[in-house]
């Protein structure tokens, strides 16, 4: 079967992002409707467009609410309230909708109904500080987080030791209101914890030692959050939570999965939580593809490789250029397959790599000699965290808009 390679790539991040369309996923999780008020909350990337997607479920139930999603992400709700915000680094629109939900979950009773609808994103866009810091000092342990290429494990556990909201304390906050969650995953591992940093789930781990992270944060961590995150807090009343996956990372690359076995190939999921620095990741996927082409393993072609995860960007002391962790892994595995017949095509399915206005890239055979063709030393692109700037002049950028969810990233490596 004669196929565009990068056609094919496009359309199985396309099915991948469709799976997890909330229009498709929210109506056939919703709880039974209650005897008493249904108020409706929720962070994140999706938290508008799930929103929606309960108006337009329930279209005759009296319900009201308030979700916060990221500038640009917001869509037309009739009955719920949507407030923009600032993500990856929190800002006043982000503290101002935390204390509108707080707020909302307020003086509810037995018979009540809290909807939570959690996404990736909802620990930015979320944001209300502990007592006793504010919310610039919050802004500046963020930014010191998204530089030290700590993994998001890490990141949601000192979001939630700095936070009024998160680590189930907005479950605590609405009741005894029941409280029913659904949720897109966005981390490896769907851990409900780490997912928007788990506002409405217990967090066992609040009273964990941070003293590592702090040496990690360094001198630059503004006093009051390093008391915070060196003292031992009370641990929070445990409670049972109603927790609903509604789309996760492995549910989108099994749908792109069938793309790939509907086309007439072997579709090879190599895992939904592939972690790292993006360049070694990058790398290694690189050795994996060329296996795969020489020898057949781990997969013979035609095939394609399918990976998630999210991968992280270590900038250090060096001044980036425009970048993305997508576009990162894409040029590292460019460099280390050096041509050969392997395309490729990794991208954040929310359609926002990083801070960037595209999803992600695709490498094709050529990518290396049209980068040289063009000017560009790909080696020292990469070395300066430029490789949005790279793929932006060879016209290999994948630009979806946001795509109003998000199942962390997608790769899919082609073997002819």
């Amino acid at each position: 079967m004669t196929r565009d390679p990068k056609d094919l790539l496009l359309r199985l991040f396309g099915a991948a992002v469709d799976s997890a369309d909330p229009a498709k996923t929210v109506a056939r999780h919703l709880p039974e409707i209650p005897r008493g008020r249904i108020v409706v909350v929720g962070a994140g990337k999706s938290a508008a467009a799930m929103a929606r997607a309960v108006e337009d479920a329930w279209p005759g139930v009296d319900l009201s609410g308030v979700v916060v999603t990221r500038y640009g992400h917001a869509v037309p709700t009739r009955r719920i309230e949507v407030i923009e915000a600032a993500h990856p680094v929190p800002d006043e629109n982000g503290a101002r909708a935390a204390q509108r939900i707080l707020d909302t979950v307020g003086g509810l009773g037995p018979d009540d109904l809290v909807l939570a609808l959690i996404s990736g994103g909802g620990s930015a866009l979320m944001t209300s500080p502990a007592p006793g810091l504010t919310l610039d000092e919050k802004m500046r342990v963020n930014r010191l987080l998204l530089a030290s290429g700590a993994p998001i494990s890490v990141m949601n556990r000192v979001r939630r030791r700095l936070s009024s909201v998160k680590g189930g304390r907005l479950a605590l906050a609405a009741a005894p209101a029941r409280v029913v969650t659904l949720a897109i995953s966005d981390v490896p591992g769907d851990d409900p914890l780490a997912i928007a940093s788990g506002p409405t789930v217990w967090d066992p781990d609040a009273a964990a030692d941070l003293s590592a992270v702090v040496e990690m944060l360094g001198p630059d961590l503004p006093e009051t959050a390093r008391r915070l995150l060196l003292a031992t807090p009370e641990p929070l009343r445990a409670f049972e939570a109603d927790y609903r996956m509604i789309s996760t990372p492995m549910l989108a690359l099994e749908a792109a999965a069938a793309v790939a076995r509907a086309e007439g190939m072997t579709p090879l999921i190599l895992g939904d939580a592939i972690e790292g620095e993006a360049g070694a990741a990058g790398q290694v996927m690189a050795g994996i593809a060329r296996s795969a082409a020489l020898h057949g393993v781990p997969a013979k072609g035609p095939a394609v490789l399918l990976s998630g995860g999210e991968a992280t960007v270590t900038i250090g002391a060096t001044k980036p250029g425009r970048g993305g962790r997508n576009t990162e892994f894409l040029l590292a595995m460019a460099l280390a397959l050096e041509g050969g017949a392997v395309h490729a095509l990794a991208g954040d399915t929310d359609g926002i790599d990083g801070s960037e206005d595209a999803a992600g890239a695709i490498i094709t055979p050529d990518t290396l000699a049209r980068a040289r063709a063009a000017g560009l030393d790909p080696r020292a692109v990469l070395a300066a965290h430029d490789s949005y700037s790279l793929f932006d002049r060879i016209g290999d950028l994948v630009k979806t808009g946001p795509t109003l969810t998000n199942v962390n990233d997608f790769r899919a490596v082609y073997i002819p």
